[in-house]
């Protein structure tokens, strides 16, 4: 098994989450201005509500219960960020704003807090996983490749709710949109991760993972301008961290753990686990993808199209080979990190198909979610209910970075017009009088436009919501 996430005396020296603050202070992370919905031509700007780290606590690890909640969603934009920072990317165009924030993004103290919050943020983010992992039914390579095998089966057979919700959508193009801006928050991102094992010198222990992991990071390569013509056709550019406030923590968190894996050596047996499932998603994906990204956005599918298929007995040598050198030197403790690394990648996987279905059903129908907040607003306050309330006074142009709420609330503007957002593909108009239910963990964001804005936002308890579902 797994060890625990170790914390370094220097990280958690003092105060653990002071640290996470520090690294989070970094102008490139600071809060989003009105003008940064999408950053094309910034690969740096990650804008991560550092002043909510003022009543979040990253200094222990995360509940199960709050996988989707706002902990989540910064702590895997500042893992991403930290993880980010030891990789190269580069601006599309020379761009001063671009300049500035890659100095922060790349600074030496960037780099120092980085390597310090890492392992706290990682604490914090994964010790979950110890709680939700099933165990193998027997630790043994016959039991493993049973295990895989049936998740490949599983996956070929029903790939996912989402790509159903996005094709189904009314509004497709949208749906088709916010579906591959969340590809574009983990595929780059866990090529690059998978390619990081490929450096290193352990041919003699291990002669086929290097030559695997170099072949696997070729072919992306490869397939890096369809890849680019697939974005193209939603309006969509390949500048990294171009969408960033529209990517789910689930999608994050995909990437963010086989980074996790690789980029921790003693978890090499996870790694390989993670990089098993990464093979099955993959081809599990790659058909319903491309039928659904055909049919809402009529886009180039050619990168699915041509990458090479991985079939059931194609996986099983596929264990053998990754699993089956390590197994005769260093016995069953492989089987056991590789199973943990394949079923919390599991997870992750489980909880984004989760986590998207209901993001694209919220955002399909919110006229239902208007309607759902008028007869909320009515039956409190006809029926003179108190709950808990906040009232925010805000000027133009001021931005709220998206977020979500680890609750359900209403948002009722009382006076002035705000944008409102959560997709890339448009924004709606909210103006004095009007409402939405925001449902907890649903991502959004907003600007205020007129000269000042008043709106409140009653929390809305459990049960009395499901009376109005």
């Amino acid at each position: 098994m797994p060890s625990a996430i170790e914390v370094p005396e220097l990280a958690a020296a003092g105060d653990a989450h002071s640290m996470v603050k520090e690294f989070a202070a970094n102008k490139a992370f600071r809060a989003a201005e009105r003008y940064e919905l999408t950053t094309q031509d910034n690969p740096y700007r990650r804008p991560v509500r550092p002043d909510d780290l003022d009543w979040l606590d990253y200094s222990k690890p995360m509940p199960v219960e709050n996988a989707l909640k706002l902990s989540a969603l910064l702590g895997h934009r500042m893992l991403r960020n930290a993880y980010d920072s030891e990789l190269l990317y580069l601006p599309p165009t020379d761009v001063d704003t671009a300049a500035s924030d890659g100095a922060h993004f790349y600074s030496a103290r960037n780099r120092a807090y980085a390597a310090l919050a890492r392992p706290i943020l990682e604490r914090h983010l994964f010790t979950l996983l110890d709680e939700v992992r099933e165990p193998l039914e027997t630790v043994e390579l016959g039991a493993l490749k049973r295990h895989v095998r049936e998740r490949y089966q599983q996956r070929i057979a029903a790939p996912g709710h989402a790509f159903d919700t996005a094709w189904s959508a009314r509004g497709c193009k949208e749906a088709g949109t916010f579906l591959l801006v969340q590809l574009t928050a983990f595929l780059p991102s866990s090529n690059a991760a998978a390619a990081h094992n490929a450096l290193g010198e352990y041919g003699t222990a291990h002669p086929t993972m290097r030559r695997h992991l170099v072949e696997a990071y070729g072919q992306w390569v490869h397939l890096s301008d369809a890849y680019e013509k697939l974005l193209a056709g939603a309006g969509l550019v390949a500048t990294e961290g171009a969408y960033w406030q529209l990517c789910l923590g689930t999608s994050l968190a995909r990437a963010n753990y086989l980074h996790f894996t690789s980029r921790n050596h003693e978890r090499l047996f996870a790694f390989i686990g993670a990089l098993l499932h990464k093979k099955i998603d993959e081809e599990a994906m790659r058909i319903p993808l491309s039928s659904v990204l055909a049919h809402t956005l009529d886009a180039d599918t050619k990168f699915f199209d041509a990458q090479k298929t991985l079939t059931e007995s194609d996986l099983v040598q596929l264990v053998e080979d990754l699993v089956g050198p390590l197994l005769q030197r260093f016995g069953r403790r492989v089987i056991e990190g590789v199973h943990a690394g394949f079923r919390d990648a599991v997870w992750f996987a489980d909880l984004w198909d989760r986590d998207v279905t209901e993001q694209l059903t919220w955002a399909d129908n919110i006229e239902q979610y208007q309607e759902k907040a008028a007869k909320l607003d009515h039956h409190i306050t006809s029926e003179g209910i108190e709950v808990d309330l906040d009232t925010f006074v805000e000027s133009s142009d001021e931005t709220s970075t998206t977020h979500v709420h680890d609750e359900h609330r209403l948002v009722m503007i009382e006076s002035g017009q705000m944008h409102f957002w959560n997709n890339v593909t448009h924004k709606i108009a909210l103006n004095e009088g009007d409402k939405v239910l925001i449902p907890m963990s649903r991502l959004h964001g907003s600007t205020v436009l007129s000269g000042e804005c008043t709106y409140h936002q009653p929390i809305i308890p459990e049960d009395m919501l499901r009376k109005f579902s």
